[in-house]
This record gives structure tokens, C-alpha cells and sequence, in this order.
């Protein structure tokens, strides 16, 4: 689909409560990960922009659902950064309120895709994220990024490592790379099935 690669994509706004939700006219994609994850640049890559999403250098500094329209046919939204330390409790607490109903009751969203950094050890909060949007049953896609920081055997002994955590099956998940683009093509025929 071609709404991915050409065409007008823009900020459409910030939202900090449900009741600021935009109208429900168009399907969704959200982009969820542990701050410092590589989200945004994900998803720069993704449409083919250099930034259109801000790359904080200042880690859970995104507190707000960022919706962006791509042509007038998705909304791609950007969830605040999850597992940083600094973020006062009530911020924290907000924060889940508003994700958690979004997320759950948000009838245009179409997938969730949570964004895993491949290097590390499988941390807890991604754990709880993909268990708890399967026991919702929440569509959801697991992406593991920053691939090219690693070889690929590298690659492969912690993806199996990444998937035996989380208990899914290597079809529930895929590889990305922001930098070379690698896995970019895999991810949009994939995000196309949940638009579909």
C-alpha cells in the first residue's frame, strides 16, 4: 500500500486525555517501547522521513499519545516512552490510565507494535506489556530493532532468546533496522494484514 512510502504525513496532535481522542474515521497503528528503544526512528523509517518524530535525547520526555496522519487513510500513533526511572509517580500513574483505556478501548486501532531493543536482556516491562495485550487481546506485533548493531548470528541467539521469554512463535515477531532499512518491507506487508 502506498500510504506508507508517498503522500502528506503530518502531526495531527498531542493527546493527554481520552476525551481528546480524534474522531474514530480512521484505522490505527500504535508504536509502543521502553524509552531510548529506538521508537522514533522506527517509525521515521518507516515513512520515509528523516524527522517527522522527534528523537528525544532526553529519555520519557513524550508524555502525550502523538497522533500523525498518513494521507487520509491511517493515524500512526506514538506512545510515550515506558520503564524510565525519572518520571514522577503520578505522571506514571496518568500515563497508565490513559494507555491502558486507549488501548483498550480504542475501536480503530488495528495493532500495537511493541518495539524491543535485540541487545539486551528481555526487561520486565516488556514482559508485562506483551502478556498483558494478549490477555486483553489486543493485536499486537513484536518488533525487534537495531539489528545492524549486531552479526547475524548474534541475531538469531537473541531473537530465540527475546521469543522463549515472551512465549511467542519467530511468525509473531520480526527484525528491524532502522539504520540499513532491513525488515522495513517485512513490517509494512505485515502492518497491511492488520489494516486489511
Amino acid at each position: 500500500m502506498s500510504h506508507w512510502s508517498q503522500g502528506e504525513i503530518s502531526f495531527v496532535k498531542g493527546v493527554y486525555k481520552t476525551a481528546n481522542l480524534p474522531d474514530l474515521d480512521l484505522p490505527e497503528i500504535a508504536f509502543a517501547g521502553r524509552s531510548n528503544v529506538g521508537k522514533s526512528s522506527l517509525i521515521n523509517k518507516l515513512v520515509n522521513r528523516r524527522s517527522l518524530v522527534k528523537v528525544s535525547a532526553r529519555p520519557g520526555k513524550t508524555q502525550a499519545l502523538n497522533y500523525f496522519q498518513a494521507q487520509d487513510q491511517l493515524y500512526l500513533v506514538d506512545l510515550p516512552g515506558y520503564g524510565y526511572a525519572k518520571v514522577p509517580r503520578k505522571l506514571k500513574n496518568d500515563w497508565q490510565g490513559l494507555i491502558s483505556s486507549y488501548l483498550t478501548s480504542r475501536v480503530s486501532l488495528r495493532c500495537v507494535v511493541v518495539i524491543i531493543d535485540i541487545r539486551h536482556a528481555l526487561k520486565d516491562n516488556d514482559l508485562e506489556l506483551v502478556t498483558w495485550l494478549r490477555s486483553e487481546g489486543v493485536p499486537h506485533l513484536v518488533v525487534y530493532t537495531k539489528i545492524d548493531k549486531l552479526k547475524r548470528g548474534q541475531q538469531m541467539s537473541q531473537a530465540a532468546l527475546l521469543d522463549a521469554g515472551l512465549g511467542i512463535q519467530p511468525s509473531e515477531r520480526l527484525l528491524f533496522s532502522a539504520k540499513s532499512g532491513e525488515g522495513k518491507e517485512n513490517l509494512i506487508s505485515r502492518l497491511d494484514q492488520f489494516l486489511a
